[in-house]
């Protein structure tokens, strides 16, 4: 559930690149999924659009523009979202600058990347309780000094970490949240958790807390969870009840895990789209890992997925318009230009604007700020507050696993890895669900949470198309030639007993445990 994009410095870049016509004159900022040292030398390349090129101004982000301050060796960086300072252009958006920023993403599969995020609860050992802000604080303050991190800051509150290309950051309700630097190989990926989780576990215990690996808060209720003081929250907190039942469910319980993929052109970035939406039951299934409520069993495998079908449909669920014939980077924009929005950041304020159209930001008639027109970082800030399955910014987010123990950590992004960066593997899953209709892939979307791999599929079971699916992620993962298929065991162990995580610890709950769920807090300690 990350709402602001997880950017590097955007950098100011003198040169010509290739440009939609009609496009603004803007340079991109680069994002965790892009390898920043090659866009200047790689122009972005739209496979259907007609481009030109054009000069470019100069674009900064604020960290660009000096807005940290030095503190010994480290650096205290403003808050992620931009100020309206931080993007310099000469004429309004329009429409295809909109598309031209997602095409941006297309670069070579030499360039392909992996960047995995994921969210863990925090405790207190001696209670369980959630940590509160100040202990968040604290352990933030102490990672930065120990491990050499910068300080992120909202005003004079630390919200977070930044080193290098990864960041930690806080979720609504303290959930920890690392989002990973964009690395070639899933080695990589799982060495920089190991290395996170190992940081983490350093500072917390000598805290007497510590950090526990599922999808929803299986003890507190929604009244004992912590509110972080940062200033979007807010502005979601006041509108989420009345576009839904769970929305606060999903921003304080919820924990997730995520992978962040790329794609070659409009043509590559549609098979991926496709591919992945209609597996995303599949991955829901395999990593099912939230089946408690309020310290008893809730009767979902998946909470947090279930979760996700009433807090906002407007922007939420399967996306079938992704397969129309239609369907390309102009249709996300006319999908996301319909999505309301949640706040414009202004003068380090974040101003309400839920409910708004960003097609009437386009045109300067937004209520909240009449007059004023978006900039490409307003855009990059909306597309984070639109949350289907699978969610298209300037790469691809896998969004339906559940949070868990470090080795599913890793197992998430080497189940998408295997599908989507192996062409025969990708070909085989189109070909696979080529002929699923729209309603038996909702029908999996909304039994899948509750019923996991046992959920009836056609002829059969939903956990006969996962070992079909998990040969062709290990087919993949060997052609990739990067001795990775080692980190499906967490899944295949799944596929191989037909028993979901979530399953085995509410066998645990109602065997070893006897109905108490404090002994989780031990079993998916990190």
């Amino acid at each position: 559930m990350t709402l602001v994009s997880k950017a590097g410095p955007s950098y100011c870049i003198p040169t010509e690149i290739s440009r939609c016509k009609n496009a603004q004159n803007v340079v991109i900022g680069t994002t965790s999924s892009i390898d920043a040292s090659k866009l200047k030398e790689t122009p972005a390349r739209f496979s259907s659009l007609s481009c030109n090129s054009r000069k470019t101004p100069q674009i900064l982000s604020s960290e660009s523009l000096s807005v940290g301050m030095k503190r010994g060796h480290r650096f205290v960086v403003a808050a992620s979202p931009p100020t309206e300072d931080a993007v310099i252009a000469t004429e309004p958006l329009t429409k295809e600058d909109l598309i031209a920023y997602l095409a941006s993403g297309c670069k070579p599969k030499e360039n392909w990347r992996i960047g995995t995020e994921h969210e863990k609860f925090g405790f207190e050992n001696g209670t369980l309780r959630p940590m509160k802000y100040e202990q968040i604080a604290e352990l933030l303050h102490g990672i930065a000094e120990r491990f050499d991190w910068d300080k992120v800051m909202e005003g004079d509150t630390i919200i977070g970490l930044k080193q290098g290309m990864q960041s930690i950051s806080l979720e609504p309700g303290g959930q920890f949240e690392l989002s990973g630097a964009p690395v070639e190989t899933l080695h990589q990926t799982c060495a920089e958790v190991n290395s996170h989780l190992y940081q983490v576990k350093a500072v917390a215990e000598e805290m007497g807390t510590g950090f526990l690996g599922i999808g929803f808060q299986p003890k507190w209720a929604l009244k004992e969870i912590p509110i972080m003081p940062k200033g979007r929250y807010d502005i979601m907190r006041n509108y989420m009840p009345k576009v839904g039942s769970l929305g606060l469910d999903m921003m304080f319980r919820t924990c997730t895990v995520q992978v962040n993929l790329d794609f070659s052109s409009e043509a590559d970035m549609i098979r991926k789209f496709r591919a992945s939406l209609a597996l995303q039951p599949i991955a829901t299934a395999l990593f099912a890992n939230s089946p408690f409520t309020d310290g008893k069993p809730n009767g979902y495998l998946s909470m947090r997925s279930h979760i996700w079908t009433d807090t906002d449909n407007n922007r939420a669920g399967m996306l079938p318009f992704v397969f129309d014939d239609t369907f390309g980077f102009e249709q996300y924009v006319d999908y996301a230009l319909d999505v309301p929005m949640y706040f414009v950041y202004r003068k380090k304020k974040y101003i309400d604007c839920t409910g708004m159209s960003f097609r009437d930001f386009l045109a300067g008639r937004l209520p909240c700020i009449p007059g004023e027109l978006p900039t490409l970082n307003d855009w990059e800030n909306h597309l984070t507050t639109i949350f289907p399955e699978v969610r298209l910014k300037r790469y691809l987010e896998m969004r339906g696993a559940d949070g868990g123990p470090w080795r599913r950590l890793c197992a998430l992004p080497a189940f998408w890895v295997g599908l989507l960066y192996d062409e025969d593997s990708l070909q085989s899953v189109l070909d696979l669900t080529a002929d699923w209709t729209s309603e038996e892939r909702q029908m999996l979307r909304n039994k899948v949470p509750r019923t996991g791999l046992k959920t009836p599929f056609r002829d059969g079971l939903l956990r006969h198309v996962a070992e079909e699916v998990l040969k062709l992620a290990k087919d993949g993962l060997e052609r990739r030639g990067f001795k990775e298929v080692a980190f499906l065991n967490a899944v295949a162990e799944v596929v191989s007993t037909g028993i979901t995580p979530a399953e085995q610890l509410l066998e645990l709950y109602h065997g070893k445990w006897g109905q108490s769920i404090d002994p989780v807090f031990e079993e998916l300690l990190y």
